[in-house]
């Protein structure tokens, strides 16, 4: 089924990200000078504060999250609204329970829903890195987004200490700024709770600033600091962290064997087995939590949920599995339609080249757009520098690893992220020494690139009262752009307040119409089904659904109806006279305006 299509306003941030781009560009060719004395002042100071190298990390990591809690009013804290919200959200309620799984339901059939396994316990289908923060922040903070901003700061904070390990601290503080720009406002890594890009974009980075700093002193604490981002991209994003840590255990290797400054082999052992039982501790627990949830401790996570329900596979050397038996439509249409779709085109040997450039096209728009494009005209420059030789070669090892999976979303790259910014930040050191016909073209052209970035924050900022929405969902696209998405899921949150302003237990039967958009799910849960004031399920076939109410026979039973414009709640009609006339008789709603939501088409 096709999705809906989008506004004609809906890429206008788009056209007005690469047409003030474009305009940079100009003016810098044909006024090469132009605000040189402005610029000048604002890179002195920016410089000062460069060179204090602690200051700066902090400085970044407190401007991430104070901006992002300044922006509040106009972009406030997300509601889950895709497949993998609700199921980072479900381990996270499970941890804050002080739990590592919960027990199968006992109408699990009516519960099963998107990127979740009911068999043999119910929990999510993920790692559970993600889940983990949203539970210590649900514990401690109250509410589980603040751990994504937590990360969010964090991770840019630690952009820029990886970076004034490669760069001069100028380039380090510009790289984590330009971080806090592009990711840490507006884009669904801290606006969504799927995925884990600011956990995994941590972990790599600090795996990547603990790296050179380890081979050059060799000290106990670099050796920790990286141990702890193995541990992060393990528990969240494993197969992408073994790519970055592939090259980096190479290098390591090197290093302990041939290096010129590497310490002796008792002193490398000592200061090398701390990190190395962190490291060992983490797989060894993950191994347990493996066991209890989902029965083996080699059982890794996506396994059973993929086996389950799962039609397309996750490589392209693997085959179609064959259809399972699904139980309700819409997850036959999730499974066996849309992720299908993209099966073919990477098994053609004409859409292979073609896709895998696709692929790198969406990574250069996720973390540059067009704003600093301009720069990547020196990438070839940046990539023969022998200063960052290093994160040049592990861009092979990650291309290699991408180009097999049939999928790919931007956090699936978040490892290797200040990567990326350290190798566009090289290129724009190349291009701010070029000087064509003697003119500093190179030197405005930067300038100007930096400050169109802060100008389109500004308008994305502003971007609903000026009507310049981005594409509202369910639409492709949107997790693809550094704009991340709009407040979406207001309709369901909306059903869900109602439902528990109500006194006494509910029990909300969904029923979509025949044209829903199997992304658009509601139904969800928490870990204690049984125990929450409003249970989501599905409705079935008319046994089914008189045995799970006869199971929750002490509920008020609702239908809903997330299709219906806007979304229809109403009692639901019983086959039986006096039941409907029992539920009539609590909710107050009678069997004419019951008739009458059924009736909307």
């Amino acid at each position: 089924m096709p999705l809906p299509s989008a506004p004609e306003n809906a890429n206008s941030l788009l056209l007005i990200e690469g047409g003030l781009t474009a305009i940079s560009v100009a003016i810098a060719f044909a006024v090469p000078r132009l605000g040189n004395r402005w610029f000048t002042r604002i890179e002195h100071t920016f410089s000062r504060l460069a060179r204090r190298q602690a200051w700066s990390v902090v400085s970044v990591g407190f401007a991430t999250l104070l901006l992002r809690l300044a922006v509040l009013p106009l972009f406030p804290i997300p509601l889950p609204f895709i497949h993998d919200d609700f199921s980072h959200l479900l381990a996270a309620d499970t941890f804050a329970h002080g739990r590592l799984t919960n027990p199968t339901p006992a109408m699990w059939t009516h519960f099963e829903s998107f990127h979740i396994t009911m068999q043999p316990t119910y929990m999510s289908m993920y790692f559970p890195g993600e889940g983990l923060v949203l539970a210590a922040s649900k514990v401690i903070l109250g509410n589980p987004w603040f751990g994504i901003l937590i990360c969010s700061a964090l991770m840019c904070a630690a952009i820029c200490w990886m970076l004034q390990a490669w760069l001069p601290p100028a380039w380090a503080l510009l790289g984590g700024i330009l971080a806090m720009l592009r990711l840490g406002l507006f884009s669904y890594w801290v606006n969504t709770y799927a995925g884990g890009g600011m956990i995994t974009g941590l972990g790599g980075a600090l795996v990547l600033g603990a790296l050179p700093r380890l081979m050059k002193t060799a000290r106990f604490r670099y050796g920790i600091v990286m141990a702890i981002g193995m541990i992060l991209l393990g528990l969240t994003r494993p197969y992408e962290g073994v790519l970055l840590c592939l090259p980096v255990a190479v290098a390591l290797g090197h290093w302990a064997l041939f290096g010129k400054n590497r310490p002796r082999p008792a002193v490398l052992l000592r200061r090398a087995a701390a990190p190395l039982l962190l490291i060992v501790a983490a797989v060894s627990w993950l191994g347990y939590y493996d066991y209890r949830v989902f029965g083996k401790p080699t059982t890794l996570p996506y396994t059973i949920n993929r086996a389950t329900y799962a039609v397309a596979p996750y490589f392209v050397w693997q085959s179609l599995r064959p259809e399972p038996h699904y139980r309700h439509a819409v997850m036959r249409e999730f499974y066996t339609e849309l992720e299908v779709k993209d099966y073919p085109r990477v098994h053609s040997w004409t859409l292979f080249v073609p896709i895998s450039f696709g692929k790198v096209l969406v990574a250069i728009m996720f973390f540059g757009g067009f704003s600093l494009l301009p720069p990547l005209i020196m990438m070839r420059r940046a990539l023969m520098d022998r200063r960052i030789r290093f994160l040049v070669l592990c861009l092979p090892v990650l291309m290699a690893g991408i180009a097999i999976e049939i999928f790919m979303i931007p956090h699936y790259l978040a490892p290797f992220t200040a990567v990326f910014y350290a190798l566009g930040l090289q290129a724009m050191r190349h291009l701010r020494v070029w000087t064509p016909e003697g003119k500093p073209v190179g030197r405005t052209m930067v300038r100007l690139s930096i400050t169109v970035c802060f100008v389109i924050a500004g308008v994305r900022l502003f971007a609903v009262p000026l009507h310049l929405e981005t594409v509202p969902w369910p639409a492709p696209g949107w997790s693809a752009s550094w704009r991340g998405p709009g407040h979406f899921g207001v309709d369901r949150a909306k059903v869900q307040a109602r439902l528990e302003q109500l006194p006494g237990e509910q029990l909300a039967i969904v029923r979509y119409f025949s044209d829903h958009d199997p992304q658009d799910e509601w139904v969800y849960n928490l870990a204690d089904i049984d125990g929450s004031k409003v249970v989501w399920a599905r409705e079935m076939d008319a046994a089914n659904n008189l045995e799970l109410m006869h199971y929750y026979r002490n509920r008020k039973v609702w239908l809903v109806e997330p299709d219906a414009k806007p979304a229809a709640l109403v009692p639901y009609p019983m086959a039986d006279p006096e039941s409907q006339a029992k539920v009539e008789m609590a909710t107050g709603v009678g069997r004419e305006e019951t008739m009458s939501q059924e009736s909307r088409p």
